[in-house]
């Protein structure tokens, strides 16, 4: 499904009804495995987030890569996901050679999310360099990548690097992290949207406006401002991460993850108000609003 670069397309549960999820199969193996890089010792609970919103969204499997300090931690507390500690700095940053120890997570996903809770720039740097990397065990193909937060602010720096990902690369960032992919202020949301997507060569998703490279753009109709809140983000991240595990388009899921996220926090802000509420619980909305678009 696209359209034409010039038309924007307002996502309603009428066009998602239209453009249906994929089956759950007959187990977890039908539905796909996301493998979440990211958690520091500082913010371990941005992969967590990130993980609970990727299994809410329906993915099979799940396995966490995060700072080793925290990974018996983030395993007891999380016995749906494995668990990989993975070595930091002094600081309890990632590591940047982290890459070269995460063959046989990255050949067995379905879709990769690098970026929930990484902390250092350089060293967030090295280990997407590392990713990028052929010959590490991986299908020619590979997984879905899906890049967020401190991991959208070393782009500029791999524009020209990144090849290894073309055609299946989503972005999921905010204003300020967008404003750094385009390299100036963005102004227009769906003038400036499809630039980062061209740019990149990615299905982008900004502040509830998706497009993809030279063709589809969207805007979500849905969504209340206290979805600003710390660990939303993460949340949508993962969100769109599962979906495309599941064996959705790069598009769809973007799309779909994008009005999944806003729906949930309209339903908490019916519920808690406005603002306040938090959101690990937006993932716990995620399951009931797919059943509501299915039927």
């Amino acid at each position: 499904m696209s359209t034409p670069a010039e038309a924007t397309v307002q996502l309603t549960p009428t066009l998602l009804r239209g453009w249906p999820l994929p089956g759950g199969g007959d187990g977890k193996d039908d539905r796909g495995s996301v493998l979440v890089v990211g958690g520091a010792r500082k913010t371990p609970g941005a992969a967590l987030l990130a993980g609970v919103a990727a299994l809410r969204s329906g993915a099979g499997r799940l396995t966490l890569a995060v700072a080793e300090s925290t990974a018996v931690q983030l395993a007891v507390a999380f016995p749906e996901s494995g668990v990989v500690g993975l070595p930091e700095t002094a600081r309890g940053s990632v590591k940047g050679s982290s890459a070269s120890l995460l063959a046989d997570e990255v050949g067995a996903a379905d879709a990769v999310l690098v970026g929930p809770g990484l902390d250092d720039k350089d060293e967030t740097l090295a280990l997407l360099r590392g990713l990028l990397l052929p010959g590490r065990g991986r299908p020619k193909r590979g997984p879905a990548v899906v890049l967020d937060a401190y991991a959208l602010g070393c782009l500029p720096e791999l524009a020209d690097e990144l090849k290894p990902w073309a055609g299946r690369l989503i972005l999921t960032p905010n204003i300020t992290e967008g404003s750094i992919l385009l390299g100036r202020d963005i102004g227009d949301l769906t003038r400036d949207v499809p630039k980062i997507a061209d740019a990149y060569q990615a299905v982008v998703s900004c502040q509830g406006v998706i497009a993809e490279p030279g063709g589809g753009l969207w805007e979500i109709t849905t969504g209340h401002s206290g979805l600003g809140t710390s660990g939303s983000g993460d949340v949508l991240a993962g969100a769109i991460a599962g979906l495309r595990a599941r064996g959705t388009s790069d598009a769809q899921a973007a799309c779909w993850g994008s009005h999944l996220h806003a729906a949930a926090g309209d339903r908490l802000a019916s519920k808690l108000g406005g603002l306040g509420y938090l959101a690990r619980e937006l993932g716990d909305e995620l399951p009931a609003l797919m059943v509501e678009l299915s039927s």
